[in-house]
């Protein structure tokens, strides 16, 4: 495997990198630490690690840069065992960098069945700043909990962000600007419903669906199948298939268990919540829990999902019009995700979409594609109102299309504000 590993050690450094537009995620250049990003494939880690290399690149000199993929083909079947060929290889390159800093680049890691035994060891026998990538949650946390406890930094890794897909398409955000108003408004009808993943980006819509059509594909063989050994494979099919067109809503296993059984599925419970545990270690859906002051009454009440990119929902969707009120929750969802893992909804008589502490600062947020209605109006009010006395905080914010205001209720205030607008204030 040396020749191998020289050859594409030298390879990437001959290689002039692609631009890349600098993402919000503020990811040191530099750390004693190991740092690792994780999250969904496709959504932009190795650009990260490529504006790393760039920068390094002004001050370092490339040839104490190494980039390896451990998903190029000239790597398949690579073992644990193979891997200090990669580090001898290096040093036969370059036998001077013994007594230099090295810095190492590893994209999608976890293909290395023990890669966390060989990162350990040359982390703590090599003058080495190592920086990883990997798709599976549960795969670096569990591995990196107990083989590289205190050595490691981690960072979480989405599609963009509105601001990020702004920045992307070279849009200025200017509020005073009628111009820039314009640009902004017709970029976030197509992010809410297209997404963020950064290759769907210009496409026409049909070109866009294939691509997401085969992101699935590859969260679905690759982090999932492949590496759970999955024999039901219609059933996780048909499950992908339910949570995307379901997202911003509740679920309850057993309710589901019930209705896949009635649709002639051959399946258990427990195989139910493996199935949502696979998807959310990929990073293709997450669920939020009720909010209470015990895990068991957590546990006791159905959880809402949600999905790592509103786009995916297309793939599956045949509706003519996209259903807004269920894109608008999502995308604040993954605002409100990206900033914190502890995101809950709140249920007394009344359920208020979001609540979560950012920051030291309490959240609470209804989300309302229009309230025109008075009904609609009310039980946004109300329902706020409820969940402000639950949670004890006396601001809340309630998110729609195009409302902007405040109103008191007592001695609380409630702020309405445009999805868009709310997207480009949030640090996120």
């Amino acid at each position: 495997m040396k020749d191998t590993f020289r050859r594409i050690i030298i390879d990437f450094q001959e290689r002039t990198l692609r631009q890349t537009i600098k993402r919000d995620i503020k990811v040191p250049l530099t750390s004693d630490k190991i740092v690792t990003l994780i999250g969904v494939r496709r959504c932009g880690k190795t650009s990260i690690l490529y504006k790393m290399i760039e920068e390094l690149r002004e001050s370092v000199d490339p040839q104490n840069i190494v980039y390896i993929n451990f998903e190029d083909d000239r790597l398949f079947g690579t073992t644990l065992h193979d891997l200090d060929d990669l580090i001898e290889g290096y040093f036969e390159l370059y036998p001077a960098k013994r007594d230099e800093r090295v810095y190492l680049f590893f994209d999608e890691v976890q293909n290395i069945s023990g890669w966390e035994l060989f990162i350990r060891r040359i982390y703590d026998t090599l003058n080495v700043q190592i920086t990883l990538t990997g798709s599976s949650s549960k795969l670096l946390s569990s591995e990196i909990a107990t083989s590289l406890r205190g050595r490691t930094l981690s960072y979480e890794v989405f599609p963009f962000s509105f601001k990020e897909y702004l920045r992307f398409k070279n849009i200025k955000v200017n509020l005073d600007s009628s111009k820039s108003l314009s640009f902004i408004k017709h970029s976030f009808d197509e992010y809410l419903v297209s997404g963020g993943f950064p290759e769907t980006i210009g496409q026409d819509s049909s070109i866009q669906k294939r691509i997401l059509s085969d992101y699935v594909n590859l969260i679905v063989y690759k982090d999932i199948i492949e590496r759970y050994n999955i024999s039901n494979t219609v059933l996780l099919k048909h499950l992908i298939k339910y949570t995307f067109v379901n997202i911003a809503t509740s679920v309850s296993i057993t309710k589901l268990y019930n209705d896949f059984k009635s649709n002639g599925f051959k399946l258990g419970k427990e195989t139910l919540f493996d199935y949502f545990g696979y998807l959310e270690d990929a990073y293709a859906l997450f669920s939020i829990p009720i909010f209470r002051s015990s895990v068991r009454e957590e546990q006791r009440n159905p959880k809402k999902i949600y999905a790592i990119d509103n786009g995916l929902r297309a793939v599956y969707d045949a509706s003519f019009s996209p259903d807004y009120s269920k894109l608008y929750e999502n995308l604040v969802f993954l605002a409100l995700r990206s900033q914190t893992s502890e995101v809950y909804y709140v249920k007394e008589n009344q359920e208020t979409d979001f609540y979560c502490v950012i920051n030291g600062k309490k959240k609470l947020i209804n989300v309302s594609y229009e309230i025109d209605n008075s009904k609609t109006f009310d039980r946004e009010i109300n329902s706020l109102s409820e969940g402000m006395d639950y949670v004890g905080c006396d601001y809340s914010l309630l998110i729609t299309k195009d409302k902007e205001g405040t109103i008191n209720v007592g001695t609380k205030l409630i702020e309405f504000i445009p999805l868009w607008k709310w997207l480009l204030n949030e640090t996120n």
